[in-house]
């Protein structure tokens, strides 16, 4: 029977009308594509899955599962409707954030390092508790990072796009009064012209000595030569779950930099994603069979169709 969505899992309950053909990045997609009228972009799987956008003539829907589509966009059939996966990454971010702010804030490498040697060798160290963080991006990630931070104590200041007083959130105009009084800056942003290299040399001239840099969001909000120069003299540190260019060569100077933690773009994909990413799935699918408006459709005015915040 001719598929009428394309999913990446087969455990997926269908609605009553709906017949499914399914692609999980990996293996070929099925031959009988041209009903596809709703497809589920596989997660993690590189940019192989969106080229099949062209090749879907009765596409009405796509469904991504990351938060950022900005690459998407481009690749999009006119009148084709696109919801991301607004809220499925935001704990499992927060929980990478915080684990990057805590290793590096608390040495654990050092401890790692001294554990394979069997040494003894104690020190104080820094901590994460009345630090100054500058939290620059505030979405649905930013905010959940906020309240990881903020269980532990540590003094917030977000940043947006756009100033938010009633809030408390800044704008990034702001930036050059605020930088010089943080301990740690944690960037959670899209790719965007307005947010590709925001930190610069400049910028990160601005940071006192020792401060910490982490990104989770995209590496290119960050001038990778400047943060190499910087960490290069040891006056900032860094901690990486996103770098430009991604992925880093071997020979980057950055995977030998002292105080510079690098993770390969994980922080979204931990064991909560999944479950989480069928429980929407399957809603938008019900949605989808019953005529009604999607949630995080991100370009509404594509078709005219309604569309839900969710």
């Amino acid at each position: 029977m001719t598929p009428r969505v394309l999913l990446p899992w087969r455990d997926i309950e269908l609605p009553a009308g709906l017949t499914a053909g399914y692609y999980d990045g990996r293996e070929e997609p099925p031959a009988a594509l041209d009903q596809v009228e709703f497809y589920v972009l596989p997660y993690d799987q590189g940019s192989e899955p969106a080229k099949l956008l062209g090749r879907l003539p009765g596409l009405r829907a796509v469904q991504s599962l990351s938060a950022g589509v900005e690459n998407l966009l481009p690749r999009l059939p006119e009148g084709v409707l696109l919801a991301n996966g607004r809220g499925l990454h935001d704990l499992s971010v927060a929980e990478h954030a915080l684990a990057l702010i805590l290793a590096a804030q608390r040495d654990l490498p050092r401890w790692l390092r001294q554990q394979q040697t069997g040494s003894w060798i104690r020190e104080h160290t820094r901590s994460v508790a009345d630090n100054r963080v500058l939290l620059i991006g505030h979405g649905s990630i930013g905010k959940a990072i906020e309240r990881y931070l903020c269980a532990g104590e540590a003094e917030v200041v977000p940043v947006a796009g756009t100033a938010r007083p009633d809030e408390g959130v800044h704008g990034v105009v702001e930036l050059p009064s605020l930088l010089p009084s943080a301990d740690i800056v944690v960037l959670v942003l899209p790719e965007t012209d307005a947010t590709r290299g925001l930190l610069g040399a400049d910028q990160l001239a601005a940071l006192p000595d020792d401060a910490l840099v982490v990104n989770v969001g995209r590496g290119s909000a960050i001038d990778t030569d400047a943060l190499v120069a910087e960490v290069s003299k040891r006056r900032l540190r860094a901690a990486l779950d996103v770098m430009d260019p991604e992925p880093l060569p071997a020979e980057h100077p950055l995977w030998n930099a002292e105080g510079v933690l690098i993770t390969p773009h994980i922080a979204g994909g931990s064991a909560s994603f999944y479950p989480r990413a069928k429980r929407l799935v399957a809603d938008q699918l019900r949605r989808f069979a019953a005529g009604e408006p999607l949630v995080n459709v991100v370009n509404a005015s594509a078709s005219g169709a309604p569309a839900s915040d969710g």
